[in-house]
């Protein structure tokens, strides 16, 4: 059965027949109570799966949060997501003043951070909503319930990721789960992708006015193993570089492309990927799994509008940009720290320009930064115009039509990209060359680059591979998780970056910070759980 989930999500997000209501604390989300008597039905059941990423909760940009304890324009998963990956790293800083935003900026979190200890209720709310599904519809159709799994288990990664050892369980109910460490997830996670994909959809990328559009398919399940393997030493203590290329050849060899049309009325194929008609001007080529965004219907403060809004002001109009990032959102809050922009000007020569002139002087079409009027050093982080500002999402459509809502963005994200399976071919290629590619890896990764319009190399290095995922993929939630593959991140590897760990020019952080802390209301609450170390 196919579902036209970009009309249906707003259903997920008004209507659905369980009576839920905002919850946080332990594991067992309130009010799913088995012993209830309760009318389900499938298919909102369903919809609410995949609207726990796009929404915040039932009741729009201004009504009630799934996740009590957080602001619910602060709650939404790609918000959290972009705080915990791209805050925490050497991409973005925040000049804004909320609570918990600064400890993000300069590595000092602890137990009872407010943004972390949200995503991590976010995370598990997802995984709720799934298990829940799968006692009550799992026999409704093969193809959902197998893409429901999937779910589960994308929520379980990115639990896994942050906080490691974690209470787990895959039914409703009120007792205390046991922790699972964290290389038992992984192999949990590899088997149920593994389970999950033999009923999913072919791999078929479709448009905004297609069924199966926004929704997982075989593709999807392939990305995320490809990750899941790319990331096994971390996880595991055991590399696993050969299944991270060959899952990632197998989205490469599918019907999903890297989006490579023309430059449409000044707008470039990489900006294609990230503007408010990306579901219909071609770009959902690449759209592996996309994130629903409608104007009217999925209105949020959590997930594209925050990473426009939050990276505009109102001076940042010039020939293409004419009303900015054209929502009356203009927030001025995230900016690219100099560490991100020098990945473009090694030579550390920058200029101060708008957006058209950067990605000229850089060579590279993914060069979005507005560096007029700006610093490119960072003495205050919270100073908005220190700091080169990131133009690369907006609300402009290709074909110059009217987008339909003043502030809230029509534009998908598109969470998983077949790009990254062309970057994790090349560099799980790398790494199982002696640390340099050889002529296949080389190849995929400059079908990226060409994409960009930037320059062919003969071979990559893994340090220039990590370059190279910033470049192609910064402000899009995956930082940190790259930075920890190579060793970057914590420990005293002298890697360092304006503010972290609260120094201006960067300094060491322990190793142990490359896990989270488990919230202190679940430890307070379930004995099962002992807290990551060094907190």
């Amino acid at each position: 059965m196919k579902l036209y989930i970009k009309s249906l999500l707003p259903v997920a997000a008004v209507a659905l027949s369980l009576g839920l209501t905002s919850c946080v604390g332990d594991l067992d989300v309130k009010p799913i109570d088995p012993s209830t008597n309760m009318t389900v039905n499938p298919q909102n059941l369903f919809n609410k799966c995949y609207a726990n990423m796009a929404v915040a909760g039932n009741g729009g940009a201004n009504g009630d949060s799934d996740i009590d304890g957080i602001d619910g324009g602060t709650s939404g998963f790609l918000r959290q997501l972009f705080n915990s990956q791209e805050l925490t790293a050497d991409e973005a800083i925040s000049a804004w003043g909320d609570e918990g935003v600064q400890p993000l900026n300069k590595n000092q979190w602890n137990s009872e951070h407010p943004f972390l200890r949200g995503f991590y209720y976010r995370l598990f709310f997802g995984v709720t909503m799934c298990n829940h599904y799968l006692e009550v519809a799992s026999n409704y159709d093969a193809t959902m319930t197998a893409e429901v799994r999937f779910l589960r288990a994308l929520y379980y990664y990115y639990l896994m990721d942050g906080w490691g050892n974690i209470g787990f369980r895959t039914t409703v109910g009120s007792d205390k789960p046991a922790q699972m460490s964290r290389a038992d997830l992984y192999k949990w996670i590899e088997s149920e992708l593994l389970a999950a994909e033999q009923n999913m959809a072919a791999a078929k990328p479709e448009k905004d006015t297609e069924e199966g559009y926004g929704r997982a398919d075989k593709a999807a399940a392939w990305l995320l193993l490809s990750r899941l393997y790319l990331n096994a030493e971390v996880y595991t203590g055991k590399a696993e570089w050969a299944k991270a290329k060959e899952y990632a050849k197998k989205v490469m060899d599918s019907s999903y492309k890297l989006h490579t049309g023309k430059t449409v009325n000044g707008w470039t194929a990489y900006q294609q990927l990230f503007m408010a008609d990306n579901g219909s001007n071609g770009a959902s080529e690449e759209a592996v799994l996309a994130l629903l965004q409608d104007g009217e219907k999925t209105t949020s403060y959590g997930t594209s509008l925050f990473l426009m809004a939050g990276a505009f002001n109102d001076d940042m109009n010039d020939a293409q940009f004419i009303s900015g990032n054209n929502t009356t959102g203009k927030w001025e809050g995230h900016r690219a720290r100099p560490e991100l922009v020098a990945k473009f000007f090694p030579q550390g020569n920058a200029p101060e320009v708008t957006t058209a002139d950067m990605q000229q002087a850089a060579g590279d079409n993914r060069a979005l930064f507005w560096g007029k009027d700006r610093t490119l050093k960072i003495a205050e982080p919270t100073k908005f115009k220190q700091g080169y500002s990131v133009t690369k999402f907006n609300n402009y459509r290709t074909d110059g039509a009217k987008t339909k809502n003043s502030l809230f963005p029509d534009a998908d994200f598109f969470f998983m990209r077949a790009a990254e399976a062309y970057l994790t071919y090349g560099e799980a290629d790398a790494r199982l060359n002696g640390g340099t590619t050889s002529s296949e890896g080389t190849a995929a990764i400059n079908k990226v680059r060409a994409r960009a319009a930037a320059s062919q190399l003969t071979s990559y290095s893994l340090i220039e591979i990590l370059d190279e995922w910033s470049r192609e993929f910064y402000f899009e939630g995956r930082r940190r998780t790259d930075l920890i593959r190579f060793d970057r991140f914590g420990g005293n590897n002298n890697y360092n970056w304006a503010w972290k760990s609260g120094v201006a020019t960067g300094a060491n952080f322990s190793k142990d910070m490359n896990l989270f802390p488990l919230p202190n209301t679940e430890i307070n609450t379930n004995s099962n759980l002992k807290q990551n170390h060094g907190y």
